[in-house]
C-alpha cells in the first residue's frame, strides 16, 4: 500500500495486535505539529497554541463520532495507553459497589488492576467465564451494586464481544458500572462500539494507526464518584493555601490530563481516525486471517487456539518452541508475537497452554505477505 511504501521490501510485519503501523498521513500530521506549530495546548494565547487547541478539540469529536457518543453525555481524556487509562480510573473512583466483574480471557491491564481494585476496597471479585464465540453469559446474573470491567475483542484469538449491548444495558438497569477495554476492537471493529452508552471506553490510539496515546471516553454523570488523587497542572480552577477546586463543565476532560499532554500525537490520532474510517471500508484483514486460519488448521502438529477466523490468530506446534518459530520467522523478516500476549491467567493458569505463536493482520498487509508467511511457515514446520 503505498502509505507504507517506507517499509523495506522484504519487511512482513503480523503485529498489528501489539501495535499497528502508522501510515504516512499519520506520520506527515505528527512532523507537521512538530516543525510548525510545536505548542502547549489550552494554556496560551498565541497564534500556535490556539491551533493546537483547535486540532485537539477536532480529535475529541472525532472519536465521539467514530462511537457515536453525544458531547452531551460524554467526554474525551486522553493519557498514556489502556492500561494507564483503567489503572487511572479505577484508583480515583468511589463506587458504591460490593464487587467487581471481569471475565476469564482479559488482558493484565483489565485483569491486575480488578485484583488490586478488589483488594483495595476488601470487596468481592468474579471471574466470568466468556463463551468460546466470545459472549459473556448474564442471563441468569445481577450486576446490582457491581463494577464490570471486560474487553471488546481479545489480543489472543480476536474474539469480540457480540452481546456487549445486551450487557451494558444490563448493568445499567440493575444498577452496576461498567467500563470496556476497546484498546483491541478500536482499530478493527469500532462499529461494536457504536452507541453503546457504558460508564467508560478506554483504548489505545497506536493499536489503531496513531502514534503511542490512550484514549479515555467517559460519561459525565460517572464524574460526581471522581476523587482526585493523581492531579497537577490543568486540572484546576482555583488553589488556595490547602486547597483546591477541580475544572468542570466544557474542561472537565482537563481533569483527567494533569500535565503537559502528547499534543502532536492528539492531532495526528485525528488523521488516523480519517485514514482508518476510509480503509476500513477496502479492508481484506478478515479475508487473510480466514486463509491463515484454514493453513494452519491444515498443518500437522498444530493446533490453532481459535475457535473461529479473526484478524488475530494464535497457535502452537506441538514439537516446536513457540519462540523458536518466532525467531524462525524473523530470520525471513516476518514479524510475530509469542508468548502468553500479556494472558497469562487464560493461557498458562486455566488452560495449561505452552508458549504460542500470535499472527495479527493490519491494513498494511498484502497479499505478498500472506504470501511469504504461508511459505516460510511451510518450510519450517516441515
Amino acid at each position: 500500500m503505498e502509505d507504507f511504501d517506507f517499509l523495506e521490501k522484504d519487511a512482513y510485519y503480523f503485529d498489528s495486535a501489539c501495535q499497528t503501523l502508522r501510515p504516512k498521513p499519520v506520520i506527515n500530521a505528527l512532523n507537521d505539529y512538530y516543525l510548525n506549530y510545536n505548542s502547549c495546548g489550552e494554556r496560551v494565547k498565541y497564534e500556535w497554541g490556539k491551533k493546537v487547541d483547535e486540532k485537539v478539540e477536532e480529535t475529541r469529536e472525532s472519536i465521539l463520532d467514530l462511537l457515536k457518543l453525544k458531547s452531551k453525555h460524554y467526554f474525551v481524556s486522553f493519557t498514556l495507553n489502556t492500561t494507564y487509562g483503567i489503572n487511572l480510573l479505577l484508583n480515583q473512583l468511589d463506587l458504591p459497589i460490593e464487587k467487581v466483574i471481569t471475565s476469564d480471557i482479559e488482558h493484565n491491564s483489565v485483569f491486575l488492576p480488578t485484583i488490586t481494585y478488589s483488594q483495595k476496597h476488601n470487596i468481592e471479585r468474579v471471574i466470568l467465564q466468556r463463551e468460546d464465540d466470545g459472549t459473556l453469559p448474564i442471563k441468569n446474573y445481577n450486576f446490582n451494586k457491581s463494577l464490570v470491567v471486560v474487553n471488546a475483542m481479545s489480543n489472543i484469538d480476536g474474539r469480540l464481544l457480540t452481546n456487549i449491548k445486551e450487557i451494558v444495558k444490563q448493568v445499567k438497569k440493575q444498577g452496576g458500572f461498567i467500563i470496556i477495554d476497546a484498546a483491541q476492537a478500536m482499530g478493527s471493529n469500532y462499529e461494536l462500539l457504536q452507541k453503546i452508552p457504558a460508564d467508560a471506553i478506554v483504548s489505545s490510539a497506536h493499536k489503531m494507526y496513531g502514534a503511542s496515546l490512550g484514549i479515555m471516553v467517559i460519561n459525565k454523570d460517572l464524574m460526581k464518584y471522581y476523587k482526585p488523587s493523581f492531579i497537577g497542572g490543568g486540572t484546576v480552577s482555583e488553589v488556595k493555601n490547602d486547597s483546591f477546586s477541580m475544572l468542570d463543565g466544557d474542561h472537565l476532560h482537563s481533569v483527567l490530563e494533569p500535565g503537559l499532554q502528547g499534543w502532536g500525537e492528539i492531532i495526528a490520532l485525528n488523521e488516523a481516525i480519517k485514514w482508518l474510517k476510509k480503509h476500513k471500508k477496502q479492508s481484506k484483514t478478515l479475508e487473510y486471517g480466514k486463509e491463515i486460519f484454514d493453513f494452519l488448521k491444515d498443518q500437522k502438529d498444530v493446533t490453532v487456539i481459535n475457535n473461529s477466523a479473526s484478524s488475530v490468530i494464535s497457535f502452537y506446534h506441538h514439537n516446536l518452541d513457540a519462540h523458536l518459530i518466532a525467531e524462525a520467522l524473523s530470520d525471513e523478516g516476518i514479524m510475530v508475537r509469542s508468548g502468553y500476549f500479556c494472558c497469562h491467567y487464560y493461557l498458562k493458569e486455566t488452560k495449561k497452554l505452552p508458549h504460542l505463536v500470535r499472527i495479527s493482520i493490519g491494513l498494511h498487509n498484502t497479499r505478498k505477505d500472506i504470501d511469504k508467511l504461508k511459505e516460510i511457515l511451510e518450510r519450517i514446520f516441515n
